[in-house]
Parts: structure tokens; C-alpha cells; sequence
């Protein structure tokens, strides 16, 4: 196992869905149906534009991919949207990401964020998570203006540790992103917290682990 553990932000060490979690009671039934549309048309926005040969940032993305959710339900009262997206600023982490970073931090690790969100943003969430001691590097896409799974974004991690693929440790529960990871030569780890089947079986997971917690049965 190597000594640099990176970590995907969005659904890996941040849970994405906290922010309509915050304000469900004001969003109303819709809630879920909402906040499933917000992220997968975050998702789709990076990739296409990046398809294109295009960029724009990754948080001009989530209020577009917001304003779209929020056009598809109606009902929903729109001045709720400055609150979400307060939300989304400032993520809550997910309970067992500090103490993953810390264990590893204790063992002597190396750690960093790998992201498609912007500075800015990424900065709004681990300062809200409190784990910035933890993190060694906050590594954001928008240094290359295009987003993942190119495998130039993945380069960056090298470029900083000045170390090779297989150096690294990826972590990431989206399973499309830990393809990607193994492709360029990462040992990469799969958190599937929803249990959900897999999609790459040409490009396997090293492990796949129920959460954060069980990393360090495999440090």
C-alpha cells in the first residue's frame, strides 16, 4: 500500500445531498427528486463541456445544475435557492472522513484532495469540515480548466507528490472516477456506500469498501 492517499471531495469525503438535507422541510416532497437532478446534472455539465474542448468553473455548474433541478419542479418556492447553495458551499463531511484522514495522518501519510470543484469552493468545505490539518494538498482541476476522468487531471497528484502512479492511493465513490484512477496506474479503492453494482469490471477497484471507517483495515 503506498504512502499517498488521495481522496475524491464531491460523495467521497463530502456528502453531496446535505445541502438539500439542511432545507428539506422548505424544499418539500421534491427534496430527493431535487437533489438527485442537481448532482446528476453537475456530473453531465463537466463532462460534456469538457467533451466539447470547453470549461467553465465548477461552481458556475452546481448553480446551473441547481437552477435546472428547481425549473423541473415548480412547486417548489425558488427562494430557497440562496440557501442551498449556501449549503453546498459548506458541505458537511461525511462522519467517518475526519477520523479516515487522521488515522492516516497518524500512520505517517501522505493525503490530499483531488477535485472538479473549484478553489474556492473546496476551500468553503474543508474549512467547514475542520480537516484542513489533515489534508497535505487540495488539488483542483480548474488548474487545468478540465475536468475528470480526463487523465490529465490525474497527472496533477504526480505533478505535486512528484511521484508515479503507482505511488498513489485513489479514493473515491464514484465508480466512474476510480476507473479512471486505475487507468492512469493508481491503486485505487472503491466506497460504495449505497451498495450499488459495479459498472467498470474491465477497469476493477483494488478494494471496495462499505465506507470511510473500513480504509484502515487496508492501510
Amino acid at each position: 500500500m503506498s504512502s499517498i492517499f488521495i481522496f475524491d471531495a464531491y460523495g467521497t469525503l463530502f456528502d453531496v445531498h446535505a445541502a438539500i438535507a439542511r432545507h428539506r422541510a422548505q424544499v418539500g416532497p421534491d427534496a430527493d427528486r431535487i437533489s438527485a437532478v442537481w448532482r446528476t446534472k453537475q456530473l453531465e455539465y463537466s463532462w460534456t463541456l469538457t467533451l466539447a474542448g470547453h470549461y467553465v468553473d465548477f461552481w458556475q455548474l452546481t448553480e446551473r445544475a441547481l437552477d435546472y433541478a428547481l425549473a423541473q419542479t415548480p412547486a417548489v418556492d425558488k427562494s430557497v435557492r440562496t440557501r442551498l447553495l449556501d449549503a453546498y458551499f459548506k458541505l458537511d463531511a461525511f462522519p467517518d472522513a475526519r477520523a479516515a484522514l487522521r488515522a492516516l495522518k497518524r500512520e505517517g501519510h501522505r493525503t490530499g484532495i483531488l477535485s472538479n470543484g473549484s478553489p474556492a469552493m473546496l476551500n468553503g468545505a474543508v474549512e467547514a469540515a475542520r480537516i484542513g490539518s489533515d489534508l497535505d494538498a487540495v488539488l483542483s482541476v480548474d488548474a487545468l480548466k478540465m475536468f475528470k476522468p480526463r487523465p490529465e487531471v490525474y497527472g496533477l497528484v504526480n505533478d505535486h507528490f512528484t511521484c508515479k502512479p503507482g505511488d498513489v492511493t485513489f479514493v473515491s465513490s464514484n465508480r466512474w472516477d476510480v476507473m479512471a484512477g486505475v487507468s492512469v496506474g493508481f491503486h485505487a479503492l472503491w466506497v460504495n456506500r449505497a451498495n450499488m453494482p459495479d459498472e467498470y469490471l474491465d477497469f476493477p477497484a483494488a478494494q471496495t469498501l462499505k465506507d470511510l471507517g473500513a480504509l484502515a483495515e487496508h492501510t
